[in-house]
């Protein structure tokens, strides 16, 4: 079984969840700004990903700029509770099983985890 953290303003989001769902994927879907990750929730994502935080921001988001993440000296822990009380600020979609993950940018990506 899959899961992905959704946005569903995202045409990126939208057309990987499309994807999944035209292959009858068991699949659970998470809208990560209505329901956000608890802290321990996306450093379990960004293990499978295997990326440090800093690789799982949105760089152009207002809020990335505003909250000065650009700061090279930022630790993972912080720039994770910065997504955490931010979570437009997180790449969509992320999809992942109990021990891989992608970010579905091309969307097409998240079938990796199909094969």
């Amino acid at each position: 079984m899959l899961t992905i953290l959704h946005n569903p303003r995202c045409s990126k989001s939208r057309q990987a969840l499309e994807l999944l769902q035209q292959r009858q994927v068991e699949l659970t879907v998470i809208d990560y700004q209505k329901h956000p990750l608890s802290k321990a929730e996306l450093m379990s994502v960004l293990t499978k990903l295997g990326i440090p935080a800093r690789a799982l921001i949105r760089t152009k988001e207002d809020d990335y700029k505003a909250l000065q993440l650009d700061d090279a000296t930022l630790s993972d822990d912080a720039l994770m509770d910065a997504m955490l009380s931010h979570p437009k600020l997180m790449e969509r979609p992320v999809v992942f099983d109990n021990t891989r993950a992608v970010i579905g940018r091309p969307p097409e990506q998240v079938l990796d985890l199909l094969a």
